[in-house]
């Protein structure tokens, strides 16, 4: 599909039109690994507690469990988290219809997405006090599990996603009233960043064929990050993050750039990026953030940081022109960033062990470039 881009983001020049793309990164998730993301998500899918719910109390009667509250995605410590924890093993199941975790996923699949749960779920982003909502991490990931439903020609997959529909449109719709009063960007490195969920926003856009979410995602572009400059890189981990916030805008824009005007802007917000020869002999370009502590559940996000930085630089460095000189630093980044971050993917504590499956996925099987 051909990027749409917004007038005013051609003032960065001609487009490198002739530039042949580079090749799609190979992914790097086999059996054995995607068998053991799987059984992450399987054992949070359903499992109601601990939970940590962000709920708007108006009385006696919003005092209710999880499953009652939100019915389809209530496992996993958190909404967001059960709803990209079914995108995990939605993926997983395209990609290995034959594993043998399969069927189960199938199930415990089936068992979320009905239409009831959905209308429920739709009932509730509906409900006074709930404008914000898990916005914009959150939706942005429930309409990531939509895209990969559309873009999967299963029996099961039209089915869960004709039930996923209604709130689909909704979340759409939520996204698409917020994007134009927001008036500045969120540049943590936690859930309310724009640039990443815009990402996700984007990529689902293409999917499902909505122009206007692709336009409405370009003006932000423009008015948010197009004259940004010298991200301050070496400012970045904060203690808790799992986003970086200059990493995320890069990514971002690589999306809604063509790859020339990608590589001019880049120039000027990632400027210290090594470029060929020039950096050999130094030390590494950007390296891995330290975990400390991962059976503490902020401490624990720098996995998620390392997961995220690892597929971000992969995707800037495939925004660029073939042969441009600064995608070998931003490749050799990103496999130190992957593996300081696999081996951790365990689930030995249940803080990371019911998000870090998504971020491993989302990672190994290259899900941001494979469409």
């Amino acid at each position: 599909m051909r990027r749409r881009i917004a007038p005013a983001l051609l003032a960065l020049g001609p487009l490198l039109a002739l530039a042949a793309p580079p090749p799609l990164p190979t992914t790097s998730l086999d059996a054995d690994a995607a068998a053991r993301f799987a059984a992450l998500a399987l054992k949070c899918l359903h499992q109601e507690y601990p939970n940590h719910i962000s709920h708007t109390l108006g009385g006696d009667v919003d005092v209710r469990a999880p499953r009652l509250l939100t019915p389809a995605f209530y496992g996993c410590y958190d909404w967001h988290s059960a709803v990209h924890g079914h995108w995990l093993l939605v993926r997983l199941i395209r990609l290995f219809p034959d594993a043998p975790f399969a069927p189960q996923a199938r199930a415990e699949v089936s068992r979320s997405l009905t239409a009831p749960n959905i209308l429920a779920e739709v009932a509730y982003l509906r409900g006074e006090g709930r404008a914000s909502f898990e916005r914009p991490y959150g939706l942005a990931w429930l309409l990531q599990l939509a895209a990969e439903l559309r873009g999967w020609d299963d029996p099961d997959a039209r089915g869960w996603s004709a039930a996923l529909q209604p709130l689909e449109s909704e979340v759409a719709a939520r996204l698409k009233s917020w994007l134009p009063k927001l008036h500045y960007p969120i540049r943590i490195g936690e859930h309310d960043q724009t640039a990443f969920s815009f990402g996700l926003m984007w990529d689902w856009a293409g999917v499902a064929g909505d122009d206007e979410m692709r336009a409405l995602l370009g003006r932000a572009a423009q008015r948010f990050y197009l004259r940004d400059r010298n991200c301050p890189l070496a400012y970045e981990p904060s203690g808790e993050d799992f986003l970086s916030p200059c990493l995320a805008e890069a990514d971002f824009m690589r999306r809604a750039l063509g790859r020339g005007a990608f590589a001019r802007w880049l120039s000027g917000f990632l400027a210290p990026i090594p470029a060929g020869t020039a950096a050999a002999g130094r030390a590494p370009w950007l390296s891995p953030g330290v975990v400390t502590d991962r059976a503490d559940p902020k401490l624990a996000h720098i996995d998620g940081l390392n997961l995220s930085r690892a597929w971000m630089l992969q995707g800037i460095a495939y925004g660029l022109p073939a042969h441009d000189a600064r995608a070998p630093a931003l490749r050799a980044a990103a496999a130190r960033h992957a593996d300081a971050a696999l081996p951790a993917v365990t689930g030995e504590h249940y803080e990371g062990g019911h998000w870090l499956g998504t971020f491993a996925v989302y990672l190994t099987s290259a899900a941001d470039l494979h469409r």
